[in-house]
């Protein structure tokens, strides 16, 4: 009885010992609970296949294309969708589908780039206005009050005419618009957990507010920034595709669907497809995004009851 029991003790302590092994081990079955859960939403799942869909074109464009996407020929100008050109050519006779394919590109670059930016810049300012308190608080809190006064496509709109018009401007313009909601996911996070009983007992240990902030409470803060990133995607690539619109975005001959949308727009009645095709890219991108966010707020939100 004694060995059953201490046996039993060990096995028990294994389990509940805070090792990398057993941390790994919890991480991977949360893992998979979270696919499980994603799985079983096929709206999730639908948007899941069409970022799938995205990630493939751009990787391939140069396999999928079937023309140059910048050559043009105006013999063959506002073909519509035919054999040769199954989605139609545009007013300088460029294939529509191996633009919207290396388009693809362009709205993967934007996005990932603001994704990698903003989302850091605002929840590295949420948690120390949310850790710090008092006068710090107080000030960023208002410097976030003013960026979110503007709305972000105005606001980018500023930016990129004093920057200038280029892609790299606009993912500039577009991540310093895009940070102020996570300062603020990343606030309300902190104030709810920098009173808990394991801050208390990181401070008794010695440790330093910084330690405090990267250690602690931006790892649970993390879970509700990604659900925000999945769901501000759409609005980026609004954002982006409105730019490129105005022509403060992607500079020609560069492939980019807001670009194509304003170069087909005077097209629209006579020549739909120049304009539609892709709009529906963008129309689809955007919602995919959007249903995969609804799905990842389900599995990481504590209080969705879908645990």
């Amino acid at each position: 009885m004694s060995g059953t029991a201490s046996t039993s003790t060990g096995w028990v302590g294994w389990l509940t010992t805070d090792t990398p092994r057993s941390r790994l081990q919890a991480r991977a079955v949360s893992l998979y609970q979270g696919w499980r859960i994603l799985s079983r939403n096929p709206l999730a799942m639908i948007g899941l296949v069409l970022i799938a869909i995205l990630l493939l074109m751009a990787a391939f464009a140069p396999l999928l294309a079937t023309h140059d996407p910048n050559a043009q020929n105006l013999s063959t100008r506002l073909l519509p969708p035919g054999a040769g050109h199954f989605l139609g050519t545009d007013e300088l006779g460029r294939d529509v589908w191996s633009r919207l394919v290396y388009g693809s590109r362009v709205t993967l670059y934007v996005v990932a780039l603001v994704a990698l930016t903003a989302p850091v810049l605002g929840l590295v300012i949420g948690t120390v206005a949310g850790t710090l308190g008092g006068w710090t608080d107080r000030v960023l809190m208002r410097i976030t009050d003013i960026f979110l006064a503007f709305p972000r496509l105005v606001l980018a709109l500023a930016f990129v005419a004093a920057l200038g018009p280029g892609i790299e401007n606009a993912v500039l313009a577009i991540a310093l618009t895009a940070w102020p909601p996570y300062a603020r996911v990343a606030r309300a996070e902190t104030l709810t957990v920098r009173r808990s009983d394991y801050i208390a007992a990181a401070r008794l240990q010695g440790a330093g507010t910084l330690r405090i902030i990267t250690g602690h409470i931006m790892p649970m803060c993390l879970s509700s920034v990604i659900v925000r990133i999945t769901l501000d995607m759409a609005g980026i690539i609004l954002t982006a595709a409105g730019l490129g619109f105005l022509g403060l975005g992607a500079q020609p001959p560069l492939a980019e669907w807001g670009a194509m949308i304003s170069s087909g727009r005077q097209y629209l009645l006579t020549h739909w497809w120049v304009a539609t095709i892709p709009g529906i890219a963008i129309l689809l991108v955007s919602l995919a995004f959007n249903l995969l966010g609804d799905a990842l707020r389900d599995i990481l939100d504590p209080r969705s009851g879908q645990q």
